[in-house]
């Protein structure tokens, strides 16, 4: 689409202009980690967002027709993990496979959970509660620990990698 031009449509109709027009909007990247019966295994999501700061609370969108859906859909416990700028080639390995955790950077979460070593911020969750939402299914999770630190991190807008960077 021509830059400047407003396109109207129905997006229940035409879910390649949706598609567009939702990557409009710049989003982080996150990967989410879990522990699984076959093992740790992850998933990218850019479907994440605070809730409530009393209690803790975040939320990310797992897609139903994703091969890793199951591993997340009955998880008690999850980490959101907050990717760095440099850390696209995580990102990359995890899209590739999700046992892809088991050769990145990690460290055990006090509950056995795969924490990303070099992530900007993690967010270490109990599930609290889902919601059907349509072909996704919005998760809630309570903080029970975090961290974080400083850096510039990795986004994604209308399809592409990027960075910000907050230095300038």
């Amino acid at each position: 689409m021509e830059s400047g031009t407003l396109a109207t449509f129905n997006p229940a109709s035409d879910a390649d202009s949706f598609r567009g027009a939702l990557g409009s909007f710049v989003t982080g990247v996150t990967v989410i980690t879990t522990d699984s019966p076959e093992g740790p295994v992850a998933i990218v999501a850019n479907s994440f967002a605070s809730v409530s700061l009393d209690p803790p609370l975040v939320l990310w969108s797992p897609a139903k027709a994703s091969k890793r859906f199951e591993h997340f859909a009955g998880s008690r416990r999850f980490a959101v993990h907050v990717l760095a700028a440099d850390q696209r080639d995580i990102c990359a390995a995890i899209i590739a496979s999700k046992t892809a955790i088991s050769q990145i950077p990690t460290h055990l979460s006090h509950c056995g959970m795969p924490i990303i070593e070099g992530a900007l911020a993690t967010f270490e969750c109990n599930l609290h509660a889902t919601h059907d939402a349509g072909d996704h299914v919005i998760v809630v999770g309570e903080v029970t620990k975090c961290h974080h630190k400083g850096g510039d991190p990795l986004v994604f807008h209308a399809g592409q990698y990027g960075q910000f960077n907050s230095a300038g």
